[in-house]
């Protein structure tokens, strides 16, 4: 089955069937913390509580290690690194005019191969 994912086309679909059904199913899902621990949960056979605080304690232990510099790596999962972009010259949008967007620090992932063939 086809389902579209121009904003346009969507917006035709949803202006003719006059229902946010159709609307609702073109959306892709994105889980957030709480489906997270659940499935975590009931994968690992823990309590929710136990399930939170490990995935709390892998944020914390990521983050940290990111802040000092150092590389994360999953084998068969992926791998995160802290990456410096510089400063750059861009436009506003709305007016043309230049801005300058100041340098800063972003976090990479790169997913492993073992990852990368389960999604595909």
């Amino acid at each position: 089955m086809f389902f579209p994912q121009n904003p346009c086309v969507i917006g035709i679909l949803q202006y003719i069937c006059h229902d946010n059904f159709f609307y609702n199913n073109l959306k892709k899902h994105t889980m957030n913390k709480a489906e997270l621990i659940d499935a975590m949960a009931s994968d690992a056979g823990l309590s929710k509580a136990d399930a939170k605080r490990a995935l709390e304690g892998f944020v914390n232990a990521t983050t940290s290690a990111l802040k000092k510099g150092e590389r994360i790596s999953l084998v068969g999962f992926g791998s995160f690194s802290k990456s410096h972009r510089a400063a750059r010259t861009g436009r506003n949008p709305q007016t043309g005019a230049e801005i300058k967007i100041a340098a800063k620090n972003v976090v990479r992932f790169k997913a492993g191969s073992d990852l990368q063939s389960k999604v595909n």
